[in-house]
């Protein structure tokens, strides 16, 4: 073999060992979880009376579901003199109407909510809610996407928790309305569930740092201000307060067994938006405060854990790389008669993979699924999670060169339950972009490497190559037909006039 040879050979296997070790840190969550897992959190001593809370929502472009979730939230149970609802509006189309119609009618049935429109969307999600506290009464504050229908149980469940004045914040696990509305519904609700039964539970419950995760949560306002209060210079602001309120010193609990219901995208397009914010605003919130964490007096596990939380969509650049070096790894050592190191891969794949299987299974498992129903999906979210390699590597190597972008939310349909007949076109449409053209080119690379691999009967390298091949044109195809036909749910980016809506503010 040659020295470049040698050299490829080395890359290839040295992106495979720290991707195992990333996979493996999976094992580690689910080992955490179970070691946890009847440590339930219950209040510590009793509050002397209810205190007064704001519920704040913010809202852009969301016509189709605002309606939906200012009727859920003025269904909380809780005395209303004590309960303030802020409606924080900076929508640029019909949504205004709407929002304004519904807490007219809310104010009028007796609840105190409040409708509030700001003139630019200076700072996004957290400009809107740092303008909205501000305003706000309360001694604590609640938050609610728009997508979100919490139960009306919600704050007599949550509130007790600040009897303990060192608690600053407490988040409840998100359910799924629309689980069953399509395979991509079920594999996002798969993903979330992995996150907030395994991750969040084995975290919490082993004292180590976890996140608000923007909504269905609640704060000790001074927590908020103590903190630094909300910034946005990260595209997730809320795991950016989070650790700055953990630094601080204030103690967070998660409510597993609380469940606020809420619409997970139908749609590739603004599943692609969503996981591209919450990769680049991951990596950009490790840049910030990664460096005072490991240089703080944080006990050694904290730190560890929380490198591997900020810094785990890494793990997506070194999938794309290792997606162009496997087939040409494989082609190398068999044309030098290497047959034997074909099977070095596999303690690394199944390392990597493997833990996949393990950690969503048990997250399924406590879920209460059958067995059949915890394995059935797991070829495709694993497929899954490799074709979204290039839209999330896109967006680490974005924040590690320190480009800039807007905050782009998550659009939602209102959809619930099954997709019972075909989608429909949505007025937030999909915005174009190469990437589905350079995903595509991935699956015709790895189906010209499961040819040779057929074709020279290399068999132990078939399965991951189908993974990657199946997930690359998986996830290119729907982005392609999504926005070329524009049917689906509502993507990232608004029609065109509310774009000009947008454009008139700006200017």
């Amino acid at each position: 073999m040659t020295t470049v040879e040698i050299l490829f050979l080395g890359v290839y296997f040295g992106v495979l060992a720290v991707l195992a070790v990333y996979g493996s840190h999976r094992y580690r969550m689910a080992f955490l979880y179970y070691r946890h897992k009847f440590k339930l959190p219950t209040p510590k001593g009793t509050l002397a009376k209810l205190p007064r809370v704001t519920i704040q929502l913010p809202v852009f472009n969301e016509m189709y579901v605002v309606e939906r979730l200012v009727e859920a939230v003025c269904r909380i149970d809780y005395p209303r003199e004590l309960l303030e609802v802020q409606v924080l509006d900076d929508s640029t189309d019909e949504t205004c109407g709407i929002a304004r119609a519904v807490v007219e009618r809310q104010k009028r049935a007796g609840h105190n909510v409040v409708y509030i429109h700001r003139t630019n969307r200076q700072g996004f999600k957290a400009g809107a809610l740092e303008h909205g506290l501000t305003l706000a009464s309360g001694e604590f504050v609640a938050v609610f996407d728009a997508d979100f229908v919490p139960s009306p149980d919600f704050l007599k469940r949550t509130v007790p928790f600040f009897a303990d004045t060192k608690v600053g914040m407490v988040q409840v696990r998100w359910g799924h309305l629309n689980r069953e509305y399509s395979i991509l519904t079920q594999a996002q609700s798969i993903f979330l569930d992995g996150h907030f039964i395994i991750e969040h539970t084995a975290r919490h419950r082993a004292g180590c740092f976890f996140n608000f995760n923007g909504t269905a949560g609640i704060w000790r306002r001074n927590t908020i201000a103590d903190a630094g209060g909300w910034q946005h210079d990260t595209l997730t602001e809320d795991l950016d307060l989070s650790y700055r309120a953990q630094l601080k010193g204030w103690q967070f609990i998660f409510l597993p067994e609380v469940i606020s219901p809420a619409e997970v995208p139908v749609d590739m397009n603004a599943f692609k938006s969503q996981q591209h914010r919450w990769a680049k605003g991951s990596i950009q919130t490790a840049r910030k405060l990664l460096p005072t964490i490991l240089k703080s007096d944080l006990p050694t596990v904290v730190k560890r854990e929380a490198f591997f939380h900020l810094t785990n969509n890494m793990a997506y650049l070194l999938m794309v790389l290792l997606s162009v070096l496997m087939p040409l790894s494989m082609v190398v050592r068999f044309q030098h008669g290497l047959y034997g190191t074909l099977f070095l891969d596999l303690p690394f794949f199944i390392t990597a993979t493997a833990s996949v299987c393990v950690f969503y299974v048990s997250a399924q498992r406590e879920e209460g699924k059958t067995v059949w129903g915890r394995i059935k999906y797991l070829p495709f979210i694993m497929s899954l999670g490799i074709g979204m390699a290039i839209n999330n590597a896109k967006a680490v190597l974005e924040a590690l060169l320190g480009q800039e972008s807007s905050f782009a939310r998550t659009p939602k349909t209102g959809a619930e339950g099954k997709m019972v007949r075909a989608p429909v076109k949505k007025a937030y449409r999909g915005s174009k972009t190469l990437m589905p053209v350079l995903e595509l080119l991935f699956a015709a690379y790895f189906t010209g490497a499961l040819w040779f691999a057929v074709e020279k009967e290399i068999w132990t390298s078939l399965p991951f190559l189908v993974l990657f091949q199946m997930g690359f044109l998986y996830v290119g195809v729907t982005s392609l037909l999504e926005g070329r036909f524009r049917i689906g749910a509502k993507s990232a980016s608004p029609a065109p006039e509310v774009m000009e809506g947008e454009q008139r503010q700006a200017a």
